[in-house]
C-alpha cells in the first residue's frame, strides 16, 4: 500500500511560537484519500535539516508533502532544497512572476524585489497555482514517487491542497482505500478495554485498531485497508459490530461525539430537562452541556455554589448536614442535586462536590475525592470517586463522569 510522509518546515514550529496544524490537517485528508501517513517530520529553516528530512521521507513513503519555507525572505529556503534534492537548477518563470506582480498591483501596492524569488522553481517541476497568496506550490516526480511543496500559511495550504494536490493524489492512490471508524468509550480504563478486546488490538491486523485517551474518554480507531472504499468500509463496520458486542454500554458514541452531545441528544429525544449544582467543578459541567448548540431545549439552570453559605442559601442544603458530614460528602452532594432539581423544576439534576486540589485534602478526604449525585425524582444515585491528576484533570474527569452517570440513567 502506498504511504505518505509530511514535512513541516519552519523555525517557529520548533520554538513553540506556532502550533503545527498543517500536519494534522494533511494527515486526516490523506487518510480519507486512502493514503495513510507513515511519518511526520518537523524541521527548521536549515538546508541540511530539510534535505535530510526529504531523503528520510522518500525512503519511507511514496508521497512526500512539504509545507512552509516558500516565502520571499532569506530564511525561506524550501524551493532551493527541493531543487538540490532533485539534482536540478532553479528556473525563472515569467508567467509566475507576472502573477506575483499582479497580486500586488490589485492591492495598489509596489512589489518588493525579494518576491521575485518566488517565481523560481526546480527545472522540470510543475508550479501549483496559489490564488490567495504570492507563493506558488511545487510538484515533482522522482523514481515513481510524488513530491509536493505548499505554503505554510494554513489558509493558503488548505486551498491549494484541495484544489490542486488532492486530485493528483486521488489518481496516484487508485486501487487502494482506507476506511476509518471511531468508537468513543467511557467508564473503564484503557488496559481494561484492551483486555476485553483480546487479540483485536494485535499489531499487523487488518483492520488495525488504535487507542487514544483524553480525560477518561477512550477512542478506538478502526482502520481498514482494502483495494476499494466499499470493501474497506465493510471491514471497519464488521469490527465495529463486534466491538459493540464486547464493550456494550462502555461505548457512548462515534466519531467526534462528546458525552455532552450524546447526553443532550437523549434528553431532547425523551423530552427531559436537566439542571446542575456544582462546587469543585466551578461550572465546567454546565459548560460541557451548553457547548452543544440547542442545549436550551433541555438545560434549564446551572448553579455554582462554591461556598457553604451558597449551598445553604441557593440549594437549601441544611447547615446541620454540612456541619455533621462536611461539604464534601455523599449527603451534601445528594442534597445539592435534590435542591437544584426542586428549584429548577427539572426531570434530572446533578450535584457535584469534591476536593480538586492542589491543597485542601486530608487523610480522610484526600485531594481528588469527589461525590457525584444524579437525582431524577425516582431516586438519587450518589457515587464516590477518587480521581488522580492535577486540578484541571480532576475537575474535567468529574464533569465527564457526571455526564456519563446521566447517560446511563437515561437508558433505564
Amino acid at each position: 500500500m502506498k504511504k505518505a510522509c509530511i514535512i513541516s518546515v519552519g523555525n517557529e514550529l520548533l520554538n513553540g511560537h506556532t502550533v503545527d496544524t498543517n500536519a494534522a490537517y494533511l494527515s486526516g485528508e490523506l487518510f480519507s484519500t486512502g493514503i495513510p501517513v507513515g511519518g511526520v517530520y518537523t524541521v527548521g529553516d536549515d538546508i541540511v535539516s530539510i534535505l535530510r528530512a526529504m531523503n528520510l521521507a522518500a525512503g519511507d513513503a511514496d508521497v512526500v508533502l512539504m509545507t512552509g519555507g516558500l516565502g520571499p525572505t532569506d530564511d525561506d529556503i524550501t524551493r532551493q532544497v527541493f531543487a538540490k534534492f532533485l539534482g536540478r537548477e532553479l528556473e525563472f518563470h515569467e508567467e509566475l512572476f507576472e502573477k506575483i506582480e499582479d497580486f500586488f498591483v490589485r492591492r495598489s501596492l509596489k512589489m518588493p524585489e525579494k518576491n521575485r524569488i518566488q517565481a523560481y522553481i526546480p527545472a522540470g517541476a510543475k508550479a501549483i497555482a496559489n490564488d490567495v497568496g504570492t507563493a506558488p506550490g511545487i510538484m515533482a516526480g522522482l523514481k515513481d514517487k510524488l513530491f509536493f511543496a505548499m505554503p505554510g500559511v494554513p489558509f493558503e495550504m488548505k486551498k491549494m491542497f484541495k484544489e490542486s494536490v488532492l486530485p493528483e493524489l486521488e489518481r496516484f492512490g487508485q486501487g487502494q482505500a482506507v476506511a476509518v471508524k471511531k468508537l468513543r468509550c467511557f467508564g473503564a480504563g484503557e488496559s481494561t478495554i484492551a483486555e476485553m478486546m483480546g487479540d483485536m488490538m494485535m499489531r499487523g491486523r487488518n483492520p488495525l485498531i488504535n487507542c487514544t485517551v483524553s480525560y477518561g474518554v477512550i477512542t478506538l480507531h478502526i482502520i481498514a485497508e482494502a483495494e476499494d472504499k466499499a470493501k474497506a468500509l465493510k471491514m471497519a463496520e464488521d469490527d465495529e459490530r463486534r466491538l459493540r458486542g464486547i464493550l456494550g454500554e462502555l461505548i457512548y458514541g462515534t466519531g467526534e461525539q462528546s458525552l455532552g452531545e450524546v447526553v443532550g441528544q437523549e434528553l431532547a429525544r425523551q423530552h427531559k430537562t436537566i439542571a446542575t449544582a456544582e462546587s469543585c467543578t466551578g461550572g465546567l459541567l454546565a459548560k460541557l452541556i451548553t457547548d452543544i448548540p440547542g442545549a436550551s431545549k433541555y438545560f434549564l439552570q446551572g448553579l455554582v455554589t462554591y461556598s457553604n453559605s451558597a449551598k445553604i442559601k441557593e440549594l437549601g442544603v441544611s447547615a446541620e448536614l454540612i456541619e455533621k458530614y462536611g461539604a464534601v460528602s455523599e449527603e451534601v452532594s445528594a442534597s445539592m442535586a435534590g435542591g437544584v432539581r426542586k428549584t429548577a423544576g427539572t426531570d434530572f439534576a446533578i450535584g457535584i462536590t469534591g476536593i480538586a486540589g492542589p491543597d485542601g485534602g486530608s487523610e480522610e478526604k484526600p485531594v481528588g475525592l469527589v461525590y457525584i449525585s444524579v437525582d431524577c425524582g425516582r431516586g438519587c444515585e450518589t457515587r464516590r470517586f477518587i480521581f488522580s491528576g492535577d486540578r484541571e484533570f480532576i475537575r474535567f474527569r468529574a464533569a465527564q463522569t457526571a455526564l456519563n452517570m446521566v447517560r446511563l440513567r437515561l437508558k433505564t
